[in-house]
């Protein structure tokens, strides 16, 4: 990807946490990313695709960051535990401003198998460890869906509270809820 490129989704991400999809144009972008406004017409057909293209952007750094150090040798619950303290560490470094402030769910994204695909192929590793654990009868026999809100989205709600003031949460605190996270999709 172009430094351009990269920089005009940068300013994206950043205009949209403050101000929101309707608050910003493309000359707010374009000035924020330091290029000329018609510069972003040369990576971006209109704000709709620069939306959606940001919205892979922020997926595929997200995913990135959650499998982060995980390899497939390491038992289930390393790997498990891995990812959920990669998303609490992106979540208080500050690291994704949307993700942050709970407002990526609402970013426009493209529908059918293309971004489907997509997804899939981000989090394979995220899926992988479900159906690893299914098959092995360690995991409950829920849909990766239901298992990730069960046990990975916890840590993001948890530190954006810990990172805005709203909940003070200790290593021992998060350690606990780690360990709760886990025993919502084990098998008992």
């Amino acid at each position: 990807m172009s430094d351009k490129k990269t920089r005009i989704l940068q300013a994206t991400e950043k205009l949209l946490a403050v101000y929101g999809f309707h608050g910003i144009s493309m000359q707010m972008v374009a000035k924020e990313a330091g290029v000329a406004a018609g510069t972003i017409y040369r990576y971006f057909e209109d704000k709709d695709d620069l939306l959606h293209q940001l919205h892979d952007h922020i997926l595929t750094h997200v995913a990135n960051k959650i499998t982060q150090n995980v390899s497939d040798e390491m038992p289930l619950k390393n790997r498990f535990r891995t990812m959920w303290l990669n998303i609490w560490n992106m979540a208080n470094q500050g690291d994704a401003p949307l993700i942050n402030r709970g407002q990526f769910e609402n970013l426009p994204r493209r529908q059918g198998q293309e971004q489907h695909q997509l997804e899939q192929k981000l989090f394979a590793k995220v899926n992988q460890l479900f159906d690893e654990g299914k098959a092995g009868g360690q995991f409950k026999q829920l849909d990766n869906e239901i298992l990730s809100v069960l046990s990975l989205e916890p840590s993001a709600c948890l530190a954006r509270k810990h990172v805005n003031g709203v909940f003070n949460v200790s290593d021992d605190a998060r350690d606990a809820a780690l360990e709760a996270c886990w025993d919502a999709i084990t098998q008992h």
